[in-house]
């Protein structure tokens, strides 16, 4: 964790004591518990740290209370103390899960809207380095082969269909993008090298580039395409050309186009 990180999380520490040491003298105050605790952090915090890690610190600090709750309460009232505290940290509990969840969501719909510009890009040939860069924050690794998958898009919500989409084939692929674009569904899926062994050695046939990606097009290709194709809607789906990486994608984006 980077030095700012780990300030902006003793900072939101400090703000959860302050308010909970403001809400227990005046136990009648509503609790704003996310305002008061999380509203100084930056959204770009719930990327550093976890909501275990959290959640984990609310622990540590309730630990810290039942071990020194002889020392700093009232005599006659450690009891009521120890209640409160439980009470607050559930608060402070809840409400980091919603701040986590919206975070999420979020999350989730920015890397949407990048992921259907990504796709576009590709579909119209244009990666250039800012396609590359988000190519990035979307995750996309480095694959040996790089293929495309065009086909009419089935009924149902449009979110929908993308999210159904993208879990198949992640889960078919190394690496897949999701775009759709009016009726048609586009998909770009990139796979990694799984070359042949030779008879004699163990080794590669072509230890070339080019082998390794038409071994990881041999090995992964259909296998990939066909676990997706029941995922499209009517009409016919069709497996443009494997490639070596996205900048070359627009090939095979248009000969998947063109049938």
């Amino acid at each position: 964790m980077s030095a700012e990180d780990r300030s902006w999380v003793g900072l939101v520490a400090q703000a959860g004591i302050g308010a909970f040491t403001a809400w227990y003298s005046d136990p009648e105050a509503p609790l704003a518990v996310t305002a008061d605790v999380f509203g100084s952090a930056p959204r770009e915090l719930t990327r550093a740290v976890t909501l275990a890690q959290t959640l984990e610190l609310v622990r540590a600090a309730v630990d810290v209370v039942e071990d020194h709750v002889d020392e700093v309460a009232a005599p006659g009232r450690e009891q009521h103390l120890r209640e409160a505290v439980l009470r607050y940290s559930r608060e402070v509990a809840f409400a980091a899960a919603r701040l986590y969840a919206g975070a999420a969501e979020a999350r989730g719909a920015w890397d949407a809207r990048l992921e259907a510009l990504v796709v576009d890009a590709v579909v119209r040939g244009d990666v250039d380095d800012g396609v590359r860069s988000r190519l990035s924050a979307l995750g996309w690794g480095r694959p040996a082969v790089v293929t495309v998958v065009v086909g009419s898009a089935p009924a149902g919500s449009p979110e929908d269909v993308i999210a159904r989409l993208r879990r198949a084939a992640r889960a078919s692929a190394d690496d897949a993008l999701v775009g759709l674009q009016g009726e048609r569904l586009v998909v770009l899926l990139g796979l990694s090298s799984r070359p042949r062994r030779g008879p004699d050695r163990g080794t590669p046939e072509d230890g070339s580039a080019a082998a390794r990606s038409t071994a990881a097009g041999r090995v992964d290709l259909r296998a990939a395409t066909t676990a997706l194709a029941r995922l499209f809607g009517p009409g016919p789906v069709v497996v443009g050309p494997a490639v070596p990486d996205l900048a070359a994608a627009g090939a095979s984006t248009r000969a998947a186009l063109s049938g």
